[in-house]
């Protein structure tokens, strides 16, 4: 694993910065001397970080991901002031928890416009000026969730999994263009995910209780009493993992963070393979008779 010496201070665009694994980022990148432009629908909680570096080294902008004005705004402003967009952090996002029946229509389409078509619409605003660049670093932050689909966060899964997609397609398409993607895949990490970023649906069907019943009153109970909830991932070192896949010549497609996300993918890994195996004669028997199948 090559990693790059950094010969200038780079531009760090980040989305979501006030809190969880974007406010660690932005933290950790302006303590090693780079300039950061952060956002958050609420400029005002990104402030307090802002003011604690030169003001050379770091923007604060509001940006409401699901608001296409307010993103070619955000990287104008970032564009006019430092010339230059090095790496794009897509982070904003939350979570929602429910059977896909439970979810309402507009419960669905949020969390798409906000997990999705934000993070779609914020790349596509930002592309254009590193393919003038021919240099650039995305950074689209998913989830184990992106790769493994659990019950209660299908509508959630849906959403990261759609980035995932257009992510693996898109490296294929900037590679030759001097710009690198990185799909990002943390397990369970103590950013206070579920008092902050996560939505129960409103709608419960008795039917899917003992499916996700005690995923559900986990969570309720942590939002009621205000728990602390232990998650083993540490932010602070998610960020300096992130920090080294973009100081490295060959960065990885698939950035996973978490020993737990490293198991529920293998886990996945290996059911897909097994039951590729299990099921390869029917799967190859469908070709037509003249057609020959390599073993």
């Amino acid at each position: 694993m090559a990693i790059s010496s950094v010969s200038q201070t780079r531009i760090w665009f980040i989305t979501g910065s006030s809190k969880g694994l974007g406010r660690a980022l932005a933290e950790t990148v302006l303590e090693q001397g780079e300039t950061v432009v952060l956002t958050a629908r609420n400029p005002q909680h990104i402030e307090d970080l802002v003011a604690s570096f030169p003001p050379n080294r770091a923007l604060a902008l509001q940006l409401d991901v699901t608001k296409p004005e307010e993103i070619r705004e955000a990287v104008k402003q970032a564009i006019a002031k430092f010339g230059r967009i090095d790496v794009l952090v897509n982070n904003a996002g939350y979570g929602i928890l429910g059977a896909i029946e439970e979810v309402s229509d507009e419960g669905v389409r949020r969390q798409f416009e906000t997990n999705f078509f934000g993070a779609l619409e914020v790349l596509r605003t930002v592309l254009p000026h590193m393919r003038q660049q021919r240099s650039g670093h995305i950074l689209n932050i998913s989830s184990v969730g992106g790769f493994v689909s659990y019950p209660g966060t299908g509508i959630y899964n849906g959403a990261k999994f759609a980035l995932e997609g257009i992510s693996e397609a898109l490296a294929q398409e900037v590679t030759p263009l001097g710009i690198k993607i990185t799909i990002v895949e943390p397990g369970a990490f103590r950013t206070n995910f579920v008092t902050r970023s996560l939505v129960i649906a409103d709608i419960q069907i008795n039917d899917y209780e003992t499916v996700i019943g005690e995923m559900r009153k986990g969570a309720r109970d942590i939002l009621d009493m205000k728990l602390d909830f232990e998650e083993p991932g540490n932010p602070k070192k998610a960020a300096l993992a992130m920090i080294q896949a973009v100081n490295s010549d060959q960065p990885p497609l698939r950035l996973i963070l978490g020993e737990d996300a490293i198991y529920a993918i293998n886990a996945k890994l290996e059911s897909v393979k097994a039951e590729l195996d299990a099921w390869r004669e029917v799967s190859v028997n469908t070709a037509f008779d003249e057609v020959l199948v390599a073993k």
